[in-house]
């Protein structure tokens, strides 16, 4: 049986048909530049087509979501980690769902690299799977470039590497192909070369206009033509509509995109004075930006001094206690006295012994019955108080488990352990750099990533990324995953 869509009409009135079984044989590649329609196009051909057969489109925009509504396509979010998006796609093909795969919010590194690992879970279905497919790629130079650019040459060579793939070779494992690009001369030739049906819209470069030409087996001096073509007008040429290049209006659609054209507004009416208002004025609740502190230049000698003062105030206020604390208030009192060394604002970066000296002075001050704890406690007590963690929250044997793991780090490490250890349990969002590397007792991002690299080479975590770019820390020793967390995140106020 053969099936046909009707995608508009011709000249005289005629529909417009496309034979969808020859359009799965040999592909399409629809150009246009913005504002002609090629969107629109796209929209009527998948409502036209949804019935008939199962469907992926590839949408770095999230112009197409709307589909999901009225023709049940299933939305899938470009998020978690590249093999959760490649086991979806193999689940895509097995149950044959038509899918959207939303890569909207990314940026293109990362677009390319996500649907790169979606196209090849699609490629790489088990062969009882390979089901008649169109795979409908919008914006299609982002994903096949004719030349390197911005982006990592991993990600260029990954994404061009899955769209050669689609064209060429997917036909035989049930894959259609329909590109869409704004510019031609942007795709990479091996890509576009391999589709045998075209629909070309409005184009104003002249390198646009005769690549076009030659697709389309045009003279050169036929290709002005493509200028002068309306919003929603395209030629038409191939096996699965017409043997001759055809004009084409493209018909209505039944759902509507969440781009579009911008509609002019008429300014607000206000008075120069308010305008000014709005912008030098700080809205409530808008915080204003702070700037920073320079480093304070203390000498040694104001140190000396003021170390001796505080050790004399301390011996001052010294009294024999009446009794002796018990080992929990000892522990307490001990735990308080770091917090209150934390809350200080630049305590996090002092050296490890200048932190033990003021420590020293708060115990003599607190009356600490049986000595000041010595350098090692104070070092393995100030790395857990680092992590911030309130016993009262956490579940005891939990805890004791992963500060027993911890321990086989070095002193300086186990807060970090711990800072981890403490997101993974609560399922938070993995710490950023910042505040990784401030329970470290640095200011230096670039520290807090090889603190992670460092644990990672010794076994005790893993790390990696989902596809927004935000890192997931998994305990191995205790089984525990943190949340998706921005390494740029600041700690929280």
């Amino acid at each position: 049986m053969t099936v046909q869509i009707d995608i508009g009409e011709m000249s005289g009135g005629r529909r417009a048909l496309m034979d969808l079984e020859e359009l799965l044989a040999t592909r399409l590649l629809v150009q246009g530049n913005s504002g002609s329609g090629k969107s629109h196009l796209l929209r009527r051909l998948l409502e036209q087509s949804a019935s008939w057969v199962q469907q992926a489109i590839i949408d770095p925009e999230g112009d197409f979501v709307s589909l999901a509504d009225k023709y049940g396509h299933v939305v899938v979010d470009a998020v978690g980690t590249e093999k959760d998006l490649e086991m979806i796609a193999g689940r895509v093909r097995q149950h044959r769902v038509s899918v959207i795969l939303n890569l909207e919010g990314l940026d293109a590194d990362r677009q390319m690299k996500a649907a790169a690992t979606f196209l090849d879970g699609l490629f790489d279905a088990d062969r009882e799977f390979w089901y008649p497919m169109l795979v409908v790629v919008d914006e299609a130079q982002l994903f096949a470039p004719a030349a390197a650019g911005e982006v990592t040459e991993e990600a260029r060579r990954r994404s061009l590497g899955a769209m050669t793939n689609l064209m060429c070779r997917g036909r035989k494992r049930g894959l259609a192909g329909v590109i869409a690009t704004q510019r031609l001369a942007k795709l990479a030739k091996n890509v576009a070369a391999e589709a045998s049906n075209f629909l070309m819209g409005r184009t104003f470069l002249d390198i646009d206009m005769a690549r076009a030409a030659d697709l389309l087996g045009m003279e050169r001096r036929q290709a002005e033509s493509f200028r002068n073509l309306d919003r929603g007008h395209f030629i038409a040429l191939g096996p699965a509509m017409s043997r001759r290049p055809i004009p084409v209006k493209i018909g209505p659609v039944e759902t509507a995109g969440r781009g579009g054209s911008p509609k002019l507004m008429p300014l607000p009416e206000q008075p120069a004075a308010d305008a000014k208002d709005l912008i030098f004025t700080r809205a409530p609740g808008e915080l204003p930006v702070r700037p920073r502190k320079p480093e304070p230049v203390i000498s040694t000698g104001d140190v000396l001094s003021q170390l001796s003062s505080a050790e004399k105030a301390a011996e001052d206020a010294i009294e024999p206690a009446a009794t002796l604390l018990d080992f929990g208030e000892r522990e307490e009192t001990i735990a308080k006295i770091i917090a209150e060394i934390l809350d200080e604002e630049e305590a996090a970066f002092q050296p490890i012994a200048t932190l033990y000296q003021d420590f020293q002075v708060r115990c003599r001050i607190a009356k600490l019955p049986g000595g000041t704890p010595d350098l090692q406690v104070f070092r393995e007590k100030l790395s857990v108080a680092r992590a911030g963690v309130d016993r009262q929250d956490v579940d005891d044997g939990a805890w004791q488990q992963a500060e027993l793991i911890a321990s086989e780090l070095p002193e300086d490490m186990r807060g970090v352990y711990l800072l981890l250890a403490k997101a993974a349990l609560a399922k938070a969002p993995c710490p950023g750099n910042i505040e990784i590397a401030t329970a470290y007792g640095t200011r230096s991002p670039g520290r807090a990533r090889w603190l992670l690299s460092h644990m990672e080479e010794r076994g005790f975590l893993v790390c990696a990324t989902d596809l927004r770019g935000n890192r997931i820390v998994t305990l191995t020793d205790l089984g525990w995953q943190t949340a998706p967390g921005d390494e740029a995140a600041l700690p929280a106020a």
